[in-house]
């Protein structure tokens, strides 16, 4: 969660970390493949190639400063939370859990609040902007009352 507090939302460093960590899941894949058996390796593959295109997608667009990196971000974040807890719970006790809990701890679960944080701030150019958010009681203009 350091990269949180020292860097500016929606900053080109947290556009280049979600992009390392998306290309870092690629080799993962084939890890997977050999470990796992074909079922469970297609489903985890499947999860994983996920998490990859919104970190891909989410970094690249942070790095264009592009205020659409809010949906990929928050759909990464979903991702790694599921991920985490998936990992844990179907590990079996022992040093597979072990692994698990270690890979949530310090990698899964920070990168997902990263892409949390980053999906929930306003960017810098909507915040000057003064974007604002409708409210349910708001009307339209041109409307009358009911």
């Amino acid at each position: 969660m350091a990269l949180v507090s020292h860097a500016p939302p929606g900053s080109a460093t947290h556009g280049r970390v979600l992009i390392g960590a998306g290309l870092l899941l690629l080799p993962w894949f084939g890890c997977l493949a050999g470990a796992l058996p074909p079922a469970d390796a297609a489903a985890w593959i499947a999860l994983d190639a996920l998490e990859a295109a919104a970190l891909l997608t989410a970094g690249r667009r942070l790095l264009r400063r592009d205020s659409r990196h809010r949906a990929p971000a928050a759909a990464a974040a979903v991702l790694l939370l599921a991920d985490a807890c998936a990992d844990v719970a179907t590990s079996p006790p022992g040093p597979a859990l072990a692994v698990a809990v270690v890979m949530a701890v310090v990698a899964e679960l920070p990168l997902a609040g990263l892409c949390a944080v980053l999906a929930g701030r306003p960017t810098r150019r909507s915040a000057r902007r003064g974007v604002r958010v409708r409210r349910p009681g708001d009307r339209c203009a041109g409307t009358s009352p009911r």
